[in-house]
């Protein structure tokens, strides 16, 4: 949860990036949260369960406000073939301005969430599945975001 007064206003992807073998492609989100009259100058990083492969990626900023709903995208199962789950997010800011992360394209983008109205996200929680071994690793596989009131 990001700390009381404090909201997220960005985030940033943990991801693998295509590979010859066994691929993850999503392994865990950050979120980025901002006392709102102080802006992203200072800012405080939370973050649930996160997958062990890919590096992180640039943080996405709303220009003003808060994220308020998100949708994954998400590639079914492959049956005998390489599974990955969840692969990348968008986040709707409060101004309006879709945000979305440098995941992969493999996947099909799922509902948005309900909004966070009169309100913004504010914390997070996440679905990993441990490391296979010699198995087929998906990683992340899903997320849930939590909405705060301002104080």
């Amino acid at each position: 949860m990001c700390p009381s007064g404090k909201f997220a206003a960005g985030f940033s992807l943990r991801v693998e990036r295509p590979i010859d073998g066994d691929d993850t492609a999503l392994n865990g989100i950050r979120l980025h949260c901002i006392d709102l009259s102080k802006g992203p100058s200072e800012y405080t990083t939370i973050e649930s369960s996160v997958g062990g492969w890919g590096e992180w990626t640039d943080i996405k900023w709303c220009a003003s406000g808060v994220l308020t709903s998100f949708r994954l995208r998400v590639e079914s199962s492959q049956g005998d073939g390489d599974d990955t789950a969840a692969n990348n997010i968008r986040f709707l800011c409060t101004d309006g301005n879709v945000l979305e992360g440098d995941g992969t394209d493999w996947g099909e983008w799922g509902f948005w969430s309900p909004k966070c109205l009169g309100k913004g996200i504010c914390g997070i929680q996440t679905l990993v599945e441990d490391s296979q071994g010699s198995g087929d690793d998906t990683a992340f596989n899903d997320a849930r975001m939590f909405c705060c009131s301002p104080v």
